[in-house]
């Protein structure tokens, strides 16, 4: 059996726990940044999870490269909540934090 690579696992906790996070914003009725925050928050790991079965190398860093944008987007929305006064966990942050940093780490390492 394949072992789990950490950015998969990561990423997909990351993105339960933004679905969770995400149906307590629509609770009090923040509709729209939930959907925003939703896309970009789970696309993250569906990306990572693409680029295990990337054609090329090059389709590779696209895939990841897709991912480390929609982590930014995420990192922006969760900005805004916390802006704006609603209750973003630091943990969730940091862990947004971590997925850039590991992600930026990837490209780096995977050069043409």
């Amino acid at each position: 059996m394949k072992k789990e690579s950490p950015i998969r696992i990561k990423s997909f906790q990351f993105a339960c726990d933004i679905v969770n996070y995400c149906d307590r914003l629509k609770e009090n009725k923040d509709f729209e940044l939930a959907s925003q925050l939703l896309r970009s928050g789970t696309s993250i790991g569906a990306n990572t999870r693409e680029a295990q079965r990337a054609e090329s190398k090059r389709d590779f860093r696209h895939k990841f490269g897709i991912a480390l944008k929609e982590a930014e987007e995420t990192m922006y929305w969760l900005e805004i909540l916390d802006a704006t006064r609603r209750e973003v966990p630091d943990k969730m942050k940091n862990n947004c934090e971590e997925l850039i940093k590991i992600l930026v780490a990837i490209l780096k390492n995977s050069q043409l």
